[in-house]
């Protein structure tokens, strides 16, 4: 017979393990994608989408993303040992065992693939799958041990949500999709690498070849102005392009010069108090950004004839 204190200390472990393969699949990571694959129907629909269909995407498209997030854990569960940053993730801690943590990403690869297959289209799933293959194989497996470009050309994994969005809903890939493919292509190396020197200790330790570890902090937060003008170009392209309107053209400016403004500040003085700001303030550069793209969607889209 099970006592009160048995059933309770069996719950928690529940809740625990429950909790560790949560956070295996990176759940911050997975909103931020949620957030540019919305809007991007939005805009793609010019108005709002079926909420069925937006639901099979984000859901499907997150299932996939999570299951990539598990495979880059076990792959990495080396080098996260070795960092402060990351030596208590489900892996490296002991939550979860790393045979039950791939197992888990393959599974959830799988099914995420399968659900989009049935409820939006071919070609969304396909590059849904085609996101998981290039994370966790181009970055995790290839670049993220052997080059400091690693986040450069990983990132492009992260930077699929927006074209997945626009093919659910179109069954095609448009000029304009490219283009919100390119934004967060060129917006996560400063992004990242503002992380980054913060933790270059942590990757050092680990012999990660990230570039504050490789060039060192003063040349990182010159590339980082650089990728950061690279970024407000392209958010202006975007609006040039026409599917945008005032709303999305008004917010890129005004965000644009915050983000520049950062990177500036961050190139006069590499300092870590700099980098962390810049960090934070990306994150909210990219979600109002899009929130931008959505209001534009809501509204009509392209500018007046």
């Amino acid at each position: 017979m099970l006592t009160a204190s048995t059933t309770t200390r069996v719950a928690r472990d529940v809740r625990e393990t429950l909790w560790a393969y949560v956070r295996l699949t990176k759940p911050r990571i997975v909103a931020l994608l949620v957030i540019t694959t919305v809007p991007a129907m939005i805009l793609a629909e010019g108005g709002l989408p079926s909420l069925w269909l937006v639901l099979a995407t984000v859901l499907g498209g997150s299932v996939v993303a999570g299951g990539a997030n598990a495979m880059n854990m076990y792959f990495d569960r080396d080098i996260d040992e070795l960092m402060l940053r990351t030596r208590r993730r489900p892996v490296p801690s002991g939550q979860i065992e790393p045979e039950k943590a791939a197992v888990f990403g393959i599974l959830m690869g799988a099914a995420g693939f399968t659900f989009m297959q049935l409820f939006t289209n071919w070609l969304a799933a396909s590059l849904t799958i085609g996101a998981f293959a290039f994370y966790v194989v181009v970055y995790t497996l290839l670049l993220k041990r052997t080059t400091p470009l690693n986040i450069v050309i990983g990132g492009a994994a992260g930077a699929l949500p927006p074209v997945i969005g626009w093919a659910a809903v179109t069954g095609e890939i448009s000029v304009t999709a490219l283009l919100m493919f390119a934004i967060v292509t060129a917006w996560t190396p400063p992004h990242f690498w503002a992380l980054s020197i913060n933790y270059s200790s942590d990757y050092e330790r680990a012999r990660v070849p990230m570039l504050p570890v490789v060039v060192g902090p003063r040349e990182t937060s010159r590339q980082i102005l650089l990728y950061s003008l690279a970024l407000v170009t392209l958010t202006l392209l975007l609006a040039a392009w026409g599917e945008t309107g005032v709303i999305y053209l008004a917010s890129a400016c005004v965000l644009g010069a915050g983000f520049l403004y950062h990177a500036f500040r961050l190139w006069r003085d590499a300092a870590t108090a700099m980098s962390a700001a810049l960090f934070r303030y990306s994150i909210v550069y990219l979600g109002l950004l899009f929130v931008a793209i959505a209001a534009d969607g809501l509204a009509g889209g392209p500018w007046p004839a």
